[in-house]
């Protein structure tokens, strides 16, 4: 299996006795196809605790884990090879929740403090790099909760086999236009939160690293608009949410970073947008103005290669919010990255081509003023 949901990873198989009313394991294998350990609870849609609904992601069913429970499955993968899992969680009671996944001996562990949307819940995805054949995946509550019942709801939980695109002709930038990523689900208008990762090799967006605090928007042309292709990164919270990259350069050399710039669609596109794009030791703050004929705009930044690897990078100047909702975050689009070598001749044609619109200027100009004299 390398792409798409585990074996009853929507936890909407039925276990032998069917559904309890209860709901909570404390069994090795209750819930089909996987193994639990603590006290693991399948909440259906609906279902209340005290006061408070308890979310279920999608679909009927979902896995609530207690104080230091966990629930595990078996993978055949491929040793070496690159893969994302992605799934849908939720908080309950408490407000400093966090859910660790591992596939053993990589691990990391999700904030769940931060809500980015209304809903309550969101797609989160995280990569590791296959240590053998043979694994398996946990999902773990770390926390310890005077309640023991307390704790992280997940759901969806897929996986993706994660290749790193071949580097472009005439461009450094590797997965620029960011089609290489985790598992999206479809009909989703949430896309899937990358967190911090700061390690290119094992990133859930290949080549790309995400070194802030809080997570980044992985958005399809599905359900959001999409400056290329199928697939962009919504920048989200600020100069906490950052992606960059190293790009291959030749110190001395000029070169031009240029990318798409423009919103989402998800009624964002009514506020002030604009981002941070840096290249070297050049950064510039560029804004993003709507039209009704335009979802995005090309932006150009030029520097000077300092090394023979420079970093590239973006974050949001603002922190946006939906306007339909006033609480679910949202920011600028950015797609189709790329950096390209500014070579001699470039900039001459660059200069004269500006010459050349400009002595055509200079020659109405002195037309219409002929034409006016007596």
């Amino acid at each position: 299996m390398f792409a798409g949901l585990l074996k009853n990873g929507d936890f909407e198989s039925s276990p032998t006795n069917g559904f309890s009313n209860e709901g909570v394991v404390d069994g090795s294998a209750y819930i089909p196809e996987w193994k639990s350990s603590g006290t693991v609870e399948l909440v259906k849609s609906g279902q209340k605790q005290g006061g408070m609904i308890l979310i279920v992601p999608q679909g009927l069913h979902a896995v609530r884990l207690g104080n230091d429970a966990e629930i595990s499955q078996d993978l055949k993968l491929e040793k070496g090879s690159l893969y994302s899992i992605t799934f849908s969680a939720a908080r309950t009671c408490a407000q400093l929740e966090t859910l660790n996944i591992s596939v053993p001996p990589a691990s990391q562990t999700i904030d769940l403090q931060t809500l980015y949307n209304v809903q309550g819940w969101d797609f989160y995805s995280v990569a590791f790099q296959a240590d053998s054949d043979d694994a398996h995946v946990v999902f773990q509550n770390p926390g310890m909760e005077d309640d023991p019942t307390c704790g992280p709801i997940i759901d969806d939980v897929a996986i993706k086999k994660l290749f790193t695109p071949d580097k472009p002709k005439d461009n450094a930038v590797i997965n620029g236009d960011f089609e290489e990523g985790p598992w999206m689900f479809r009909n989703t208008s949430l896309g899937v939160l990358l967190p911090t990762h700061l390690d290119e090799e094992t990133t859930t967006l290949p080549g790309w690293i995400i070194e802030s605090n809080r997570a980044v928007r992985y958005i399809d042309s599905y359900d959001f608009k999409v400056p290329q292709g199928k697939r962009a990164i919504e920048l989200l919270s600020g100069k906490e949410g950052i992606i960059s990259k190293m790009v291959e350069t030749q110190p001395n050399k000029q070169y031009s970073l240029t990318f798409a710039l423009g919103h989402a669609g998800d009624s964002c596109q009514q506020q002030a947008l604009a981002i941070m794009a840096f290249a070297g030791d050049q950064a510039q703050n560029i804004h993003y103005m709507p039209t009704t004929n335009q979802t995005y705009d090309t932006a150009n930044l030029t520097f000077t290669a300092k090394a023979e690897r420079t970093r590239i990078a973006f974050y949001s100047v603002y922190y946006n919010q939906r306007s339909d909702d006033k609480s679910s975050l949202c920011g600028p689009v950015v797609d189709d990255v790329k950096v390209w070598g500014v070579s001699r001749s470039s900039r001459l044609r660059i200069l004269s081509g500006g010459l050349g619109r400009l002595a055509l200027i200079l020659f109405v100009i002195m037309t219409l003023v002929s034409g006016l004299r007596p």
